[in-house]
């Protein structure tokens, strides 16, 4: 099993601090979450159907109907490798370590971003998380277009993992969808704040979606977390004033980070990444005052979500200073 962020309960047993004295800044998920609404009781008592209206809401939200629900971008990760023709794998060093585990036993490398565009020439499939999970890397749409059509072009596949894009999905590739040897990942996880639901989805051409939908089996995505996150996906005044509040405020985290001699790395409008050989004390240093965020031994750096209110903000910058 690989580490993640989020497990808060474990922080706690390890520095004995009540799990509700934490601030978790460990996961880069949207701390003001979309508010769920009510949902009537036989929405728990019936199997779920794909005629609910979930389906729609996402083709009309992300702009493709090429797609399937699935139970978290996680599923996919998971199940993508067996729905795929095997061959040589490229992807980011950096990035989120589910991707480069699930492909293990094929013959993979992982590079750095620069190398990227020398390297694509010798892979079958190009992964990359888009923007990249830790250091928020993003590479434009043109170049991703470019690697695309040559993957395509000798019967090869680019797969994109969308979960932090929602927040600025002007460059999605999602719209593009459809076509032979693209592959786009997107999650409610992050944007919407809804971890729990376990919902994303997947835009590929029939053929993928339809092996994908087979290995997956029925039911794949429960009920309840079909309509909330319809609801969600619907919603445009709520993620209008999510956009506008998520830059602010990751703007508002990097000027605090800076201020505390964390410079450098990069970030989304959901977290901000500082490398720095000093990544396990201050991690350590945090965690002591009950603030958790997300440490990286390769390279050494931290990664920081979102405080989830004023007394956070505080609690982080006087932890900062005192680290």
């Amino acid at each position: 099993m690989l580490e993640h962020g989020g497990r808060l309960r474990q922080a706690a047993r390890r520095y004995g601090i009540p799990l509700a004295e934490w601030v978790d800044l460990s996961t880069g998920i949207n701390p003001q979450a979309y508010p769920v609404p009510p949902l009537a009781p036989e929405v728990w008592q019936r199997l779920p159907e794909t005629d609910d209206g979930l389906e729609a809401a996402a083709a009309a939200f992300y702009g493709s109907p090429h797609l399937l629900p699935v139970a978290g971008s996680q599923a996919a990760i998971q199940a993508l490798p067996a729905c795929l023709a095997s061959g040589r794998v490229l992807t980011l060093a950096p990035t989120y370590a589910e991707h480069p585990h699930a492909w293990r036993g094929h013959p993979i490398r992982a590079v750095p971003a620069q190398h990227i565009a020398a390297a694509v020439g010798e892979a079958d499939i190009l992964l990359l998380v888009q923007p990249n999970n830790p250091d928020g890397q993003r590479f434009p749409r043109a170049q991703l277009l470019s690697w695309h059509a040559e993957l395509a072009a000798r019967g090869g596949c680019l797969i994109v993992d969308e979960a932090f894009i929602d927040a600025d999905p002007a460059d999605s590739l999602v719209p593009l969808s459809g076509r032979p040897g693209l592959v786009v990942l997107r999650s409610v996880g992050k944007f919407f704040g809804l971890a729990g639901a376990r919902v994303g989805f997947v835009f590929a051409e029939p053929a993928v979606l339809n092996a994908l939908a087979e290995r997956l089996g029925p039911w794949a995505v429960s009920g309840p977390a079909r309509q909330v996150t319809a609801a969600a996906l619907a919603d445009a005044a709520w993620q209008a004033e999510a956009r506008r509040s998520l830059a602010r405020d990751s703007r508002r985290l990097a000027s605090l980070l800076n201020e505390n001699g964390l410079t450098g790395g990069g970030g989304t409008a959901l977290f901000q990444w500082r490398p720095t050989p000093r990544a396990h004390a201050i991690h350590e240093g945090l965690a002591a005052q009950g603030i958790l965020t997300r440490l990286f031994e390769a390279p050494a750096g931290l990664r920081f979500g979102l405080p989830a209110s004023e007394s956070e903000w505080a609690r982080l910058a006087v932890a900062l200073a005192e680290t």
